[in-house]
């Protein structure tokens, strides 16, 4: 079971949607507490300390934002100024939704949570707690300071994730910098963000998924453990697709940003995108080196048994991420 019994009721608060299309500001962070209540449940387990640790800071990272957020609205009150003629308080908002959400330079706390996680509470951490403070930011926005902390993400993404064994954190500093690109398409479009959003939430489903039924959360693991071949290919397209390899599926809202940045004579954001991207393959090639490349053991006494309704489902997923040419080139005959 994914959910204790006495656990669901509190998966019905990250269905709320008054922090998405609240009026006023007040009200919508009186829904980001409601989600928050909901969310520390889910990661905290008497059982495992890491998971109670995990949640004790997520809670006080999250409080101090959301401080720092109502600090921003009633200075802003008190100087009854608007937010797009003060760069100061917006420039406040701005942080504390991004702290919110774990981008650099406020993410220091981020890949420390994931690594006490369960894999489908990193799935949480990593898409659906990300939608509320990525609305409230499309509200606003100071489009200088956040092209500076898009590069800012695309770079410590890229970096952070050398040297880490473990693939939970590995994911968290992939997440950061998927977070640029994602602060990129909502400066763009709000369709396009959704596109993103919807697309990377579609292959970290899948990662999640496959690392939980698999059991897995080192990259050393990838070695040891008897997985079969259509296992190992679904985690190679998936992770390919992630990382933004032009046969994909990934390839095509990274494309669609890439094109626009360049439209736009903004070329030292695209090449700080492009060579970020090619830095987090190597990550992901590590991982699928070790799953391909490697002597798998083959313990008589460990099997791993998974249901043939999963493995089609698994398969018929990954067989999507091939689709991505396909996309680019529709979509360049319709701008023809």
């Amino acid at each position: 079971m994914l959910f204790p019994k006495s656990k669901k009721i509190f998966f019905f608060y990250l269905n709320l949607k008054l922090y998405f299309f609240s009026p006023n500001l007040e009200s919508s962070k009186m829904g980001s507490k409601t989600v928050i209540i909901g969310v520390i449940p889910l990661i905290s387990n008497p059982i495992n300390l890491l998971n109670s640790e995990a949640s004790l800071k997520y809670f006080l990272t999250q409080s101090i934002a959301s401080i720092n957020f109502l600090f921003a609205i009633i200075l802003n009150l008190f100087l009854m100024k608007n937010f797009f003629m003060n760069n100061f308080i917006s420039i406040l908002i701005n942080s504390s939704l991004l702290m919110k959400m774990g981008s650099a330079p406020f993410h220091m706390w981020f890949p420390n949570i994931m690594e006490g996680l369960s894999w489908l509470n990193c799935f949480i951490l990593m898409t659906w707690q990300k939608i509320s403070p990525m609305i409230l930011l499309s509200y606003y926005f100071n489009m200088n300071f956040l092209m500076f902390i898009m590069i800012f993400n695309v770079i410590i993404g890229a970096i952070g994730g050398f040297n880490q064994s473990s693939l939970r954190k590995l994911m968290a500093f992939s997440s950061i910098n998927n977070l640029g690109w994602m602060l990129s398409a909502l400066l763009i479009s709000e369709n396009l963000w959704m596109t993103y959003f919807f697309l990377y939430s579609f292959f970290i489903s899948i990662m999640c998924f496959l690392f939980y039924m698999l059991n897995i959360f080192y990259i050393n693991q990838m070695f040891n453990f008897n997985i079969n071949l259509p296992m190992k290919l679904a985690i190679m397209i998936n992770f390919l697709s992630l990382g933004g390899l032009p046969p994909f599926l990934g390839f095509f809202p990274k494309w669609l940003i890439i094109n626009f940045l360049i439209l736009n004579k903004l070329y030292i954001i695209s090449f700080f995108f492009i060579m970020m991207s090619l830095i987090m393959l190597i990550f992901y090639i590590r991982i699928i080196y070790s799953s391909f490349m490697f002597f798998s053991f083959k313990f008589k006494w460990f099997k791993i048994f998974i249901k043939n309704n999963f493995m089609i489902w698994i398969n018929f997923f990954s067989f999507l991420s091939l689709l991505g040419m396909i996309f680019s080139t529709l979509f360049f005959y319709l701008n023809l």
